[in-house]
C-alpha cells in the first residue's frame, strides 16, 4: 500500500510540474511559482524543481525566498559530495546576499584541491567576519583550514594566539609547538614560543620534554627536572623523556637519583656502558663510595651473564684512574682481579690500598694489604720499603708475619755473590714462571722487572740453564754485568786475547723488539712479492747494509724470485751476479746453518764468485737459509761493502725473522691460492664457502703466531624466505652481488669476504678486535644502505653478528675455529631476533674465567 502512495506522490509531482510548465508558457510566472513553491514544500530534495523556484523568485524580485532556496539547496548538494553544482549554486547565492561562514567555510574546503587561492581567500574572508563579530572558537575553526593549506610561521602564529583567546590550551600549545619546531629550522631562537607552549599545556609528553631540554641548554638544570619529574613518574615515559631526566639529574650531581633511570636505558641498550661507567665516577666523586660499589656490583653481574667480564674490567680500571681513589672501590676491584686470575692487577690493586690505607692513617688494613700483595708477589719491588713505613705502626707479631713472606729477599740483597745458592732453584723456578707468564699475555714490561730481579738474584744463571736464556731471548732481554769475567776454569789460565773473543758481546735490546716489528709488517702483505720486498726493505734498514736480498731458490734450481735492497749511493745488482752469488751462498749457508763471512774478497770458499763479488761490491756477507720444514725454499742474503763482523745477537734474530718469512709467505700464497680458485664471480667478488673454514684456520693460527686478534662478522641483508616470496631470487641474487661490491671493495687488503649464503656474507676480520670489529661493521652499514631491490627505495634490513677468536697458544686452532663460528652464528641470530638494524657482539665464553 505504502509504494503504491508513493507512485502516486511521483505522479501527483509529475502532473504539477507540468501544469507549472504549462502556466509559464501562458505568462503567468507568478502563478507557476505558487506551483512550484508547493511542489518544493512536498518534495524538497528536488534540486530540479527547487531551482526553478529560485529563479523564478529572483525574477520577481522575491529575493529572500530565493536565498532561502538556494541556501538549502547548496548545503543540500555539498552534503551529497555534488561539488560542481554545490559551487555554482554558491557562486549565484554570493551575487544577491553574503553567505554565512559555514557556506564559506564549506566552498573553502570545495575549492582545496582544484583551487587553492580562492579557498584561501574565502577563508580569510570568513575569518574576518568571525572576529568581527567576536565569535573565537568559530574563528579557530577556518583558521585551522587556513594553517592546513600555508602552514607559515605567521599563520601558525595566529591559529596560537587566537586559540589562546578562545581557551583553545591544547590547540594553542600544539600550535606555538610548531611555531618553535620552524624557528628553529630557519635559525632563530625557539625558546619563547616552547615556554609559551608549555604554559598552553604542561601535560603534553612532547612538549614538556622540549620545553625541558630547552631549559638543560639555558642551565636551569632544577626547573628542567620539575618539568621532567612529574611525566616521568606518571609512568610509561618515552625514551626520549628517559634520557633528558637522567642527564638532567646528572647535570645536578644527583646520582643517586639518576641511577635507576640511567641503568633503564643501559639495559634497553647495553651499548651506553660508557654511561653506567661515568655514573659510577660520579659517585667516587662525590664521595658516595657504597653506592659506586653497589653499582659496579650490579654491572658485574650483568656483565658476566653477557659474557663480557673483561671489558668490565677493563673499564673499571680506567674509572679508577681517572676518579677519586676509594677504599671500598678497590677493595672490591682486587675482589674481582682475584677471582679472575689476573695476579698482575690484583697486586697492584692491593699496593694502591697500601698506599690509600696508609695516607688515611688506617694503618692495620694498609698492613692486610700489604701482607695480601706479598703473598701474590713477594719480588715486587718496593716491599721491604713499605713495610719499613709501617715498623712501629702495627703490632709487632702482626710485622714478623708480614716480614717472613720476603725475608729470603732481604738477605739475598746483603749477601756475597758467591753465596747465591743459599736461594735454591725453587725461588728461580718462581720467578721464572711468573716472568714466563707475563710473557705470554703481552705484559712485557713486568717480565722485564722479574727477569732482571732473576739477573740481579742469579748472575750468570743464563749460560747453565737454557730456559732461562731462551726467557730472556723472549722477552728481549739482554742480561748485563759489571762484575768481571769469571776466573779460568781448572783446565789453566785463560789469556786476555781469547776471554775477550768467547766474552758475549753486548747488544742493544732494541734488536730483539725489531721481530715483532718486522713480523707484523710481513704478515699484513697481501702477496708472496710484498712479503719478499717488505723483508729486503725492513732488514736493510734496520741492519744498515749495503744490499738485503730476499731469493726463492731450491738447491740445484736457478732461483724463481729474486728481491733486492740496495742503500743510498748502491746501483741495482747484474742478473747473473746476483744468480751467481745466491747459488753459491746457500749451499754453503745449507750446510753449516749459517754463513758468516767478515772478508768474502779473500775467502777461499767464495773464490770460485770472485768476479760476482767484486761486480756486487760485497766486502762481507751474512746468509741464512730459508727453510720450510726440510725443504729449503730461499736463502737471505746481507751484504756489506766493506769488512764486517756478524754479531751471534744478529744471527739469533736474523734467524728468527727467516722463519717468520717462510711462514709469511705460505700465508700469503694460500691467500692469492684461494683467491684465483675460489672467487664466486667477478660481479661480487666474494670468496665461496668451500673455503671459508680452511682459510678461517690458516688465519687463526697466524693469529696463535703473532699474538693477534682476529674476528668473525656476518652481515645478514633480510630474511631470506621473506625476501625471495617478496622480489624474487633473481632480484635478491642481483642486489647480494652489488652488496658483494661494496663490502670487497671496502674492507681492507688482508680481510677476507665470503659468500655464506644467499642473504649472508661473511669476513674474516685480521689484527681486529671487537671494538674494531664494532667499527667496520658501521662503516658497512652506511655502505649497504646505498643497495636497493628493484623498484624499493628503502634499503635491504641489515643485521650482523661479530665474533672475536679466542685467539690463545694454549687453545687448539680447530677448536677455535670451530667456537668462533659457532659463536658468530649465534651472534647473528640473536640480531635477527632484535629486528632489523641489530649488531650483536658475543665474547669469547670459554676463556672469560681463565683470562678475564
Amino acid at each position: 500500500m505504502q509504494d503504491t502512495n508513493k507512485r502516486v506522490d511521483r505522479a501527483e509531482i509529475a502532473r504539477r510540474v507540468e501544469r507549472a510548465e504549462k502556466l509559464l508558457q501562458k505568462g503567468k510566472t507568478a502563478d507557476a511559482l505558487e506551483e512550484y513553491l508547493q511542489i518544493a514544500a512536498v518534495d524538497p530534495g528536488n534540486d530540479t524543481v527547487c531551482q526553478m523556484a529560485a529563479d523564478l523568485c529572483l525574477s520577481l524580485q522575491r529575493i529572500p525566498e530565493a536565498i532561502k532556496l538556494l541556501g538549502e539547496m547548496y548545503d543540500r548538494q555539498v552534503e551529497g559530495g555534488d561539488a560542481t553544482r554545490a559551487s555554482l549554486t554558491y557562486k549565484k547565492l554570493s551575487r544577491f546576499v553574503n553567505p554565512t561562514w559555514e557556506q564559506k567555510l564549506r566552498f573553502g574546503q570545495l575549492l582545496e584541491s582544484s583551487n587553492r587561492k580562492l579557498a584561501m581567500e574565502t577563508y580569510e574572508n570568513a575569518l574576518q567576519e568571525l572576529v568581527k563579530q567576536g565569535r573565537k572558537q568559530d574563528s579557530v575553526v577556518v583558521l585551522n583550514r587556513i594553517v592546513t593549506l600555508e602552514p607559515t610561521l605567521q599563520n601558525l602564529t595566529r591559529l596560537g594566539e587566537l586559540a589562546s583567546e578562545a581557551g583553545d590550551s591544547k590547540g594553542a600549545a600544539a600550535a606555538f609547538l610548531r611555531v618553535a619546531e620552524l624557528t628553529q629550522v630557519s635559525g632563530g631562537k625557539a625558546g619563547e614560543w616552547i615556554e609559551r607552549a608549555y604554559a598552553e599545556d604542561p601535560s603534553d609528553p612532547q612538549i614538556a620534554l622540549a620545553y625541558g631540554n630547552n631549559l638543560l641548554v639555558l642551565g636551569q638544570v632544577g626547573a628542567a627536572i620539575f618539568v621532567f619529574e612529574p611525566l616521568f613518574k606518571a609512568g610509561s615515559a618515552s625514551h626520549e623523556l628517559q634520557e633528558a631526566y637522567a642527564k638532567a639529574l646528572l647535570a645536578a650531581n644527583r646520582a643517586a637519583d639518576a641511577e635507576p633511570v640511567v641503568w633503564q636505558l643501559f639495559e634497553q641498550n647495553p651499548s651506553r656502558l660508557p654511561e653506567i661507567g661515568n655514573l659510577i665516577g660520579l659517585f667516587l666523586d662525590s664521595q658516595q663510595d657504597t653506592q659506586a660499589v653497589s653499582l659496579a656490583r650490579k654491572l658485574e653481574q650483568f656483565q658476566r651473564r653477557k659474557g663480557d667480564r673483561r671489558g668490565f674490567l677493563t673499564l673499571m680500571q680506567d674509572i679508577i684512574a681517572a676518579h677519586r681513589a676509594s677504599p671500598e672501590m678497590l677493595e672490591f676491584m682486587s675482589d674481582q682481579f682475584n677471582a679472575s686470575n689476573r695476579e698482575g692487577d690484583y697486586c697492584q690493586t692491593l699496593l694502591k690500598l697500601f698506599d690509600l690505607y696508609y695516607s688515611m692513617g688506617n694503618y692495620p688494613k694498609a698492613a692486610e694489604s700489604l701482607d695480601r700483595a706479598a703473598e701474590v708477589d713477594a719480588y715486587e719491588p718496593g716491599h721491604q720499603k713499605r713495610l719499613e713505613t709501617l715498623r712501629g705502626k702495627i703490632d709487632d707479631n702482626r710485622y714478623r708475619v708480614i716480614a717472613s713472606r720476603f725475608s729470603s729477599m732481604a738477605e739475598s740483597t746483603t749477601a756475597p755473590v758467591r753465596e747465591e745458592k743459599v736461594l735454591g732453584a725453587a725461588a728461580l723456578q718462581d720467578l721464572m714462571l711468573q716472568a714466563e707468564i707475563l710473557v705470554q699475555y703481552g705484559m712485557r714490561a713486568k717480565a722485564v722487572e722479574r727477569l732482571q730481579r732473576i739477573q740481579e738474584l742469579f748472575p750468570h744463571e743464563e749460560e747453565r740453564n737454557h730456559d732461562l736464556q731462551q726467557l730472556y731471548l723472549t722477552a728481549g732481554l739482554v742480561p748485563r754485568y759489571t762484575d768481571a769475567a769469571p776466573s779460568a776454569t781448572a783446565g789453566g789460565p785463560v789469556t786476555a786475547d781469547k776471554a775477550s773473543r768467547s766474552a758475549p758481546e753486548p747488544a742493544d735490546v732494541s734488536t730483539f723488539a725489531r721481530v715483532a716489528d718486522i713480523t707484523r709488517k710481513l704478515y699484513r702483505q697481501g702477496n708472496p712479492e710484498a712479503v719478499m720486498s717488505t723483508t729486503a726493505n725492513e732488514v736493510g734498514t734496520q741492519w744498515k747494509v749495503s744490499r738485503c736480498i730476499v731469493a726463492m731458490r731450491k738447491p740445484g734450481s736457478p732461483s724463481t724470485t729474486v728481491t733486492e735492497f740496495c742503500s743510498e749511493g748502491m746501483n741495482r745488482g747484474n742478473a747473473h751476479a746476483l744468480e751467481e752469488v745466491v747459488a753459491a751462498t746457500q749451499e754453503l749457508a745449507i750446510s753449516r746453518g749459517t754463513l758468516s763471512i767478515t772478508d768474502a774478497q779473500d775467502s777461499p770458499e767464495l773464490a770460485a764468485i770472485h768476479e760476482s763479488l767484486t761486480a756486487l761490491s760485497i766486502g762481507s756477507l751474512l746468509a741464512l737459509p730459508l727453510s720450510d720444514g726440510p725443504d729449503h725454499v730461499g736463502l737471505l742474503l746481507l751484504v756489506q761493502n766493506s769488512t764486517r763482523s756478524w754479531s751471534s745477537n744478529d744471527v739469533v734474530v736474523l734467524k728468527t725473522i727467516s722463519d717468520q718469512v717462510v711462514m709469511a709467505l705460505n700465508n700469503a700464497g694460500l691467500r692469492r691460492l684461494v683467491r684465483n680458485l675460489s672467487v664466486t664471480d667477478e660481479k661480487s667478488g666474494l670468496l665461496k664457502r668451500a673455503s671459508y673454514l680452511d682459510l678461517l684456520l690458516a688465519e687463526v693460527k697466524r693469529a696463535i703466531q703473532q699474538s693477534t686478534a682476529l674476528s668473525v662478522l656476518l652481515v645478514q641483508v633480510g630474511d631470506k624466505v621473506g625476501l625471495v616470496r617478496e622480489a624474487g631470487e633473481a632480484a635478491i641474487e642481483d642486489a647480494m652481488q652489488r652488496a658483494g661490491q661494496v663490502i670487497a671493495s671496502n674492507i681492507r687488503q688482508n680481510d677476507l669476504a665470503f659468500r655464506y649464503d644467499l642473504t649472508t656474507v661473511a669476513v674474516i676480520l685480521g689484527e681486529t678486535s671487537e671494538k674494531e670489529g664494532m667499527l667496520a661493521v658501521e662503516k658497512l652499514r652506511k655502505l649497504l644502505a646505498a643497495v636497493r631491490l628493484p623498484g624499493k627505495e628503502e634499503p635491504l634490513p641489515f643485521s650482523a653478528g661479530l665474533a672475536e677468536g679466542a685467539v690463545r697458544e694454549q687453545y687448539d686452532s680447530v677448536d677455535i675455529v670451530t667456537e668462533l663460528i659457532n659463536r658468530a652464528e649465534q651472534a647473528l641470530e640473536q640480531a635477527m631476533t632484535g629486528g632489523s638494524g641489530q649488531v650483536v657482539a658475543l665474547a669469547p665464553a670459554l676463556t672469560s674465567a681463565a683470562v678475564a
